[in-house]
């Protein structure tokens, strides 16, 4: 298996595959494509190490993140993109908005 994350977050490697994204628009449409069960268990397993995650993505210089690194920040990113979804609308695409789509022509990087 290949290990995407720092060691000290090894017990989220099993979210790396799916919710490791780079783009806004990835996470967007991972989260309406997971079921609430998924994003409660995606939730549930890093919220608790959020601020700790930021702490070690916060050492870097941004131009300068190591992979492991980066991709523990788009799991930040994910977790964010989530958060709506399990604290507020409990399913995953927004209520009332139709067929709400996110495509962006540009992002911040990382």
């Amino acid at each position: 298996m290949t290990t995407r994350l720092p060691s000290a977050f090894a017990e989220l490697e099993p979210f790396a595959g799916t919710w490791c994204l780079a783009t806004e628009t990835e996470r967007w449409n991972q989260r309406l494509a997971s079921t609430l069960p998924q994003m409660n268990e995606f939730y549930d397993a890093f919220f608790p190490r959020l601020e700790e995650a930021i702490d070690y993505c916060d050492k870097f210089p941004l131009d300068e993140v190591p992979d492991d690194a980066l991709n523990l920040l788009h799991l930040i990113y994910s977790l964010v993109m989530v958060s709506m979804s399990v604290e507020i609308m409990h399913q995953p695409a927004p209520v009332d908005s139709a067929d709400a789509v996110m495509i962006r022509v540009a992002e911040p990087r990382p």
